[in-house]
């Protein structure tokens, strides 16, 4: 699917590859991985600057998109950023923005937390995973006890947290009497513990999150217990920012082995004349534009809230996810053994993409998902 790019949006997409061009090169995102934080603070603040922020929330909530159409110029920048392998909290921040947005006139306002996240001066992500579980968003197994004075309790832990070292603000869910809530929690409240995890992305950091009888009042619900639709809202916001993310990168790194496939010569011709990689180009070009398309087609879904949103962010991510890997793997293998070496940029794709691939359900979970929404 393609779209036809207003001036304004092919302005805002220029801006920012500039803007990370400048600020986060290859070679400086290649060094990152030895940091122990993910990305400089004072550079988001800057990208929020630039309405990376702004995209998902309405203009009485002090946002605003480039095109009237939020989610897919969310889509176009992930796809834009993602061609650079991008630092920063574009999907952590985005998709707590969107439960916000999503549960806002439901339950306890959050108008302030809102303006913060969109200004750049908060960063915020979505406690969601449980250590040695997999994506259930539903059936957390931290849990949020009623306390005196009308508010909860919270104890246990969520691990993969994005951004947990550089988070102000983090969504969790939790299991309450009455089904499935979230909460918005300060990361300095008292009884939250944050301890690093191993990423194998260099440039997103990942954290596992403790709760020890954190309290919070009832003002840090968000929503109503036992409405999923905001969690749904957060998911399908995520998927798509993931899997447009994983689309820039593809991109680039398949234009790059293509490059290469004409540059390196062997028996006096390049490689790249040969009918075997002739056909193994073919085939990925196939796959990557198949990813884009299912891709977009998602966004369009999720920015119209079409009834079928929910299944095409799911075919997105079974599709994108599996074939992502099976390209890049294919890049590496053409390049020969330059493919392998630290100083060569696939690597840094491929470890984005692997990540990608487990993140917000695998493959195969968001395949059972799509059998259950189908009623099998």
């Amino acid at each position: 699917m393609e779209f036809d790019l207003s001036s304004d949006q092919k302005l805002f997409l220029a801006t920012a590859r500039e803007f990370l061009e400048k600020e986060y090169p290859l070679d400086r995102i290649r060094r990152s991985g030895e940091a122990e934080t993910g990305f400089d603070r004072d550079w988001w603040s800057r990208a929020a600057e630039l309405g990376w922020t702004a995209l998902l929330v309405p203009e009485e909530l002090g946002g605003g998109s480039v095109s009237g159409n939020g989610v897919r110029d969310l889509a176009l920048l992930a796809e834009e950023l993602g061609t650079g392998v991008a630092p920063g909290a574009l999907l952590a921040t985005n998709v707590v923005l969107a439960g916000l947005v999503a549960a806002h006139g439901t339950g306890p306002g959050h108008a302030a937390e809102i303006e913060a996240l969109v200004s750049g001066e908060s960063i915020a992500s979505w406690a969601v995973y449980e250590p040695g579980g997999s994506w259930a968003p539903l059936a957390p197994g931290l849990t949020a006890s009623p306390s005196a004075g009308g508010g909860f309790r919270l104890e246990g832990v969520k691990d993969r947290v994005e951004a947990a070292g550089q988070a102000d603000l983090l969504l969790v869910t939790a299991a309450t009497p009455d089904g499935t809530a979230q909460f918005l929690v300060p990361a300095v409240a008292d009884g939250v513990s944050v301890t690093a995890q191993r990423s194998l992305d260099l440039t997103r950091k990942f954290g596992s999150v403790r709760f020890d009888g954190v309290e919070v009042d009832a003002s840090a619900l968000v929503g109503a217990p036992g409405d999923a639709r905001a969690v749904e809202r957060q998911l399908q916001v995520a998927l798509v920012i993931q899997c447009a993310e994983v689309c820039g990168g593809l991109t680039r790194m398949f234009d790059a082995t293509l490059k290469w496939a004409f540059d390196r010569y062997t028996f006096g011709r390049p490689i790249a004349s040969y009918q075997a990689l002739k056909h193994r180009f073919a085939d990925n070009r196939t796959w990557l534009e198949a990813c884009r398309a299912t891709t977009f087609a998602a966004a369009a879904a999720v920015q119209d809230d079409a009834a079928d949103a929910a299944k095409l962010v799911s075919v997105a991510k079974s599709f994108v996810g599996d074939r992502s890997l099976t390209v890049l793997q294919d890049c590496v293998q053409i390049h020969g053994g330059i493919g392998v070496t630290w100083e060569h940029d696939l690597h840094v794709f491929l470890r984005r993409a692997t990540v990608d691939h487990s993140l917000y359900g695998t493959p195969d979970e968001h395949r059972r998902r799509l059998a259950d929404l189908a009623g099998l």
